[in-house]
């Protein structure tokens, strides 16, 4: 095991002259004038110095495992130095997974916190209960990474379910691990709500965004949005708010509607739904540069969001696959149970190699 296998992911020596450079800029007269970019600069430095820090210490845990496996061979009946050394061993090999899946996170906003839609799709019940279900596997899976979950908006559904549900996941890269999850989720299996038991399939919607701050500029009209408030409705019947405070916007150039209950107060979720509405239109100008992009060079662009990504069948047989990497897994209670970050490193290598193609 070598951390040289890190390849072209890692330059120390660049990194710690970015470190520099930027200490050298903190350093320098002025450097509060705008405390937002300083703030900015400060996080960015952080992140870099994190990244040197957790390298170095892979690289003192390599360098501590090398002797005791040298130890080990001048004592192969040292039982207690047998277990140590593989203690250690397994336990750099999955540092070392989590760091190079770290440091796969190379987009602009991989490290912010991130902004999740589930949208059920057509078959009513059916459908609004595989939604749900999807907001347990990813509050299970951002539970796991100490990742905190908070509710922007939700529209229980019908009968069971939900109609949609619109989650902030904050934590450290949190934006950069769920873009994969954007696109379509089907879903195979024997309806509950089926009183003749036969086999459904089920499609739901998930959208992700990554949050911004106030240094990313976004034009928006006033003049171009319609606001509307109306009374919260809560999980289960919980936190519902007995005044108007919660608020939904619709851009009309675009159409794009978002919303917000998650706050007490009116104001504080306008300027959610704001910050919402801010990311989508961003969004939606990354993806129209790309298609331009695409068309330029003569490159067949696929955007996901109308595109089904993956599969999880629970009869007649149980298997998850997603359909960019195939990558899949036959434990689907795993799987809905949160454990998706096999699913995350598939698509972040894939990714890398259509960058990189050989």
């Amino acid at each position: 095991m070598k951390l040289q296998a890190l390849g072209g992911h890692f330059d120390f020596d660049a990194l710690s002259e970015s470190v520099s450079i930027n200490e050298s800029k903190m350093a320098e007269p002025g450097f509060w004038d705008n405390r937002l970019a300083a703030q900015k600069l400060i996080d960015e430095n952080n992140q870099l110095k994190a990244k040197l820090d957790d390298y170095k210490q892979l690289r003192d845990d390599l360098d501590d495992l090398e002797v005791s496996t040298e130890l080990l061979a001048e004592e192969p009946t040292d039982a207690d130095l047998a277990s140590e050394t593989e203690l250690a061993l397994h336990t750099l090999q999955e540092a070392l997974n989590k760091y190079r899946l770290n440091l796969l996170l190379s987009g602009p906003y991989d490290h912010n916190n991130a902004i999740l839609e589930i949208h059920p799709g057509a078959g009513g019940t059916e459908s609004q209960d595989w939604g749900a279900m999807l907001l347990r596997m990813y509050s299970r899976w951002a539970e796991q990474h100490d990742f905190k979950v908070t509710t922007l908006d939700y529209q229980p559904g019908d009968v069971a379910g939900i109609s949609s549900v619109t989650l902030l996941i904050a934590g450290q890269n949190a934006y950069g691990y769920l873009r994969s999850e954007k696109g379509v989720h089907r879903l195979v299996r024997i309806s509950p709500f089926d009183s003749a038991g036969r086999r459904h399939t089920s499609f739901a919607s998930v959208d992700v965004l990554p949050e911004l701050d106030d240094s990313v500029e976004v034009d928006i009209n006033p003049a171009d949005l319609k606001v509307d408030v109306y009374r919260a409705s809560g999980a289960g019947g919980q936190h519902v708010n007995k005044t108007s405070s919660a608020v939904r916007i619709t851009h009309e150039p675009t159409g794009i509607v978002v919303a917000s209950q998650a706050q007490r107060s009116q104001l504080q979720n306008r300027q959610t739904a704001m910050n919402m509405l801010k990311a989508k239109l961003y969004e939606l100008e990354e993806e129209k540069k790309a298609k331009e992009k695409a068309a330029l060079e003569g490159d067949q662009l696929e955007i996901g969001w109308g595109s089904q990504i993956r599969s999880y069948v629970f009869h007649p047989y149980t298997m998850v696959k997603d359909h960019r990497t195939n990558y899949e897994t036959g434990n689907g209670q795993a799987v809905m149970d949160g454990e998706l970050d096999p699913f995350i490193n598939a698509y972040l290598q894939w990714q890398l190699e259509q960058k990189n193609p050989q």
